[in-house]
């Protein structure tokens, strides 16, 4: 791309200072941003330079900005843009270094990121080194003034196909939901992952983002790819990437937000108000009735996962521990799904987790659920039994992808599986005491006898019958663990307190 291709796109509005007709066709090979003040040996020839004018102040003078674009000449940049946000505009000293030094300068807007700028200068770049762009010159404009604008990705999936018949195409997320598909396109079923994404009859093309995790990882998909040339489809997905980027802020400030709400609702007591704020802050509706979903060890996998069962109406945050979290406006019996493509009959979350967990198969993913909050006030309860199901699930089954309902707790043993492993393995200890003494085989003699005798409701004959003992040993080993434990089985209570030890155990 030359420099008056970029000066061009009004969706920069980058005002030029500098620079005659002849230097216009100068070839960009590639862009850096820099702030020192010599900016030397951080460009390469070719490059365009960004500087926010960070390093100069009004009273340096002339000769701090005759350095500057002096080792810019040496180096052979391009041109310079100069940010105006930090001083209000382009000192007149830079300007007159430029035009001495014959140096290309334009002003950036203060409400222009240079990031935009970058990814415009690498969207038409896309070719490969020194070869032209794929996409038409006015398909790229338009594009560009798409992502400007903060268009959405259908908008952006329309106006890249357009030129090529608008095909149908998706944006996935690695589990497979649509993001984003042409106008015509049809819903396709959310039935797997992305590779291949359907029946492996159609292409995919990765849109790649740097440091982009499992979950957040998106592909182009076409299920008849007809003729369009591979190239086009790397920069329609590099054109996505940048849509991908340019949301970062604004998925950082609604997961900050949820946070806050997380907040609040472990804090103790919440003030009503405060609570109703934090919930509309969120775009979460006042009154309920809501659903809490916790989830570990990755946000992002519950983000996805409630995606899938919510489009819109949730908050994904992190509490003050660090668990992940989600608050979802629980569905009306009325509600009916859509036939939109980028929208499907919710699932049951687990229906959907074995697919959310596919995506990192390397790290097994848990999620505990709650019961339903039918208003603010019931969220605290709601989220404690949601977390505790949690730990439940991480607890049984650490090394399996699970979901655990805090209603799944209809026994001592399932309900004890939430109890931090440390605080278990003390009250089984206190509890049990000697009979847990690995080298003492008259202790383990005695532990099985105590699991047999109450597993078969403290019958001695059924004990003795299981154990192939007679009766009378039975009750000898059972009296020697009352002696041992100073509890009596004849007691329910004294009962209970040794079948919950032998299940705290730690194995």
């Amino acid at each position: 791309m030359h420099i008056a291709h970029l000066l061009r796109d009004e969706s920069l509005g980058l005002r030029p200072l500098w620079c005659e007709d002849t230097m216009l066709g100068r070839e960009i090979s590639g862009v850096t941003a820099t702030d020192l003040a010599d900016p030397a040996r951080s460009v390469r020839p070719g490059e365009l330079v960004l500087s926010g004018l960070l390093w100069w102040t009004p009273d340096d003078g002339p000769a701090k900005a005759e350095r500057f674009v002096s080792a810019l000449r040496t180096a052979g940049a391009a041109a310079l843009l100069a940010g105006e946000k930090t001083h209000g505009g382009v000192p007149d000293d830079l300007v007159h270094a430029c035009r001495r030094y014959a140096v290309p300068v334009a002003a950036v807007p203060a409400h222009v990121m240079f990031r935009t700028i970058t990814d415009s200068v690498r969207l038409r770049r896309r070719g490969g080194p020194g070869g032209p762009p794929a996409l038409p010159e006015p398909a790229r404009e338009r594009l560009d003034r798409l992502l400007a604008e903060g268009a959405d990705p259908a908008a952006l999936l329309d106006a890249a196909f357009a030129h090529l018949g608008r095909p149908a195409a998706y944006l996935l997320t690695a589990s497979g939901r649509t993001l984003a598909a042409t106008t015509d396109a049809v819903r396709l079923p959310m039935d797997g992952s992305m590779d291949p994404p359907m029946d492996g009859t159609g292409v995919t093309v990765p849109v790649d983002v740097a440091g982009a995790g499992p979950y957040e990882r998106l592909r182009l998909y076409l299920p008849e790819p007809a003729d369009i040339p591979p190239r086009v489809l790397r920069e329609i997905a590099e054109v996505l990437a940048t849509w991908q980027r340019s949301g970062a802020g604004h998925r950082a400030a609604t997961y900050e937000a949820a946070s806050a709400l997380g907040a609040l609702l472990t804090g103790g007591a919440a003030d009503p108000f405060a609570l109703r704020a934090a919930l509309l802050a969120c775009g979460l509706p006042p009154q309920g009735p809501y659903e809490v979903i916790t989830a570990a060890p990755d946000r992002w996998a519950l983000a996805e996962a409630v995606a899938r069962l919510r489009p819109g109406g949730a908050a994904v945050g992190a509490l003050p521990d660090g668990t992940a979290f989600a608050v979802l406006a629980a569905e009306s019996p009325t509600e009916s799904p859509t036939e939109s493509p980028t929208e499907s009959p919710t699932e049951p979350l687990t229906a959907i987790w074995p697919r959310i967990a596919a995506c990192d198969p390397s790290r097994p993913q848990h999620a505990g659920t709650g019961p339903r909050a039918d208003g603010p006030e019931d969220l605290n309860g709601a989220l404690s039994q949601a977390r505790y199901a949690l730990a439940s699930g991480r607890n049984a089954a650490p090394d399996t992808s699970s979901v655990t309902d805090a209603a799944s707790f209809t026994g001592l043993a399932a309900l004890l599986t939430g109890i931090p492993e440390e605080v278990r393995a003390a009250y089984s200890h206190t509890v049990l005491g000697p009979l847990l003494a690995a080298d003492n085989a008259s202790s383990a003699v005695l532990l099985q006898t105590l699991e047999t005798f109450l597993a078969r409701d403290g019958s001695w004959a059924r004990a003795a019958e299981e154990l192939h003992l007679h009766v009378n040993t039975v009750h000898y080993r059972i009296g020697r663990v009352e002696q041992i434990t100073g509890r009596d089985l004849s007691r329910l209570d004294d009962r209970l307190d040794l079948r919950a030890a032998l299940l705290c155990r730690v194995r």
